[in-house]
Parts: structure tokens; sequence; C-alpha cells
């Protein structure tokens, strides 16, 4: 059974926690990429970077780790379709809406959007005040 996803814009999702059986079964469903935003022993039982990239890459999919915390956001190219993932989906969207408000997006319409599928991003407004 696949991990449930939050599709944000066509070829984008996001999701929490990945184990073993999740990028597997991302794999039987067609991601191409996954971007794990997750530093390291987050959690206790987390699935460390280096074994989901190996686990990931042994079945065809493109695997990025980039780690941020609120004080260390950044930005990667991958090939669609792709699912981006931390703790609980929040980081993983609030990069998605740093990268619309690049693109002219409106920071309250984004906050809205992601609380419709029941993501709470309302420091956006504050994190891209804090980033410029």
């Amino acid at each position: 059974m696949a991990p449930q996803l939050v599709s944000l814009a066509p070829g984008l999702s996001v999701t929490g926690r990945l184990d073993r059986p999740d990028i597997e079964a991302l794999a039987r469903a067609g991601v191409r990429t996954i971007v794990n935003n997750r530093p390291d022993g987050e959690d206790q039982g987390q699935l460390p970077a280096a074994e989901a990239r190996r686990i990931a890459e042994a079945r065809g999919l493109a695997y990025h780790h980039i780690p941020i915390t609120a004080a260390t956001l950044s930005r990667a190219d991958a090939p669609a379709p792709v699912v981006a993932h931390c703790r609980s989906g929040t980081r993983s969207t609030l990069l998605w809406a740093l990268s619309r408000m690049r693109e002219g997006a409106d920071p309250l319409a984004l906050v809205a959007e992601a609380a419709r599928h029941g993501i709470d991003i309302a420091s956006l407004p504050a994190v891209a005040a804090r980033l410029r």
C-alpha cells in the first residue's frame, strides 16, 4: 500500500515519513523522484537517508536528500513526478509555497491551499520575509 500523498501541483506531491515499503510502493506507482527534506536522526527509528537512497535507486528512482529546518531552506531541481517528504509534509509544503511565491503567488492563498489539504504553513509570510 502506497503512503498517503497530497497533490500540491501537477507532478508534485508531499507525504510524511517514508519507510522501505513506502518507497517500494511509490516506485510501483510510477514515482520517479523522491526528495527527502528530513535531517537524519530527527526521530528514533527513522530510515537513514543513505539507506533510503539505496532502496530508491535500486528501484530506478532518483533520490535527493535536502535536509532542512526552518533555518536551512534550499531549492533543488528534480524530474517529475516528484514526491517531497519530511516528518509530516509541512516543511516540504513550505518549500513548495516559497517557490510559488518566487513566481508571484499570493502567500495567503498558498497558506489557504495548504490548509485545504490539512497542512499548516501559516508561518509562510514570516519565513519568506526572513529569506529576503
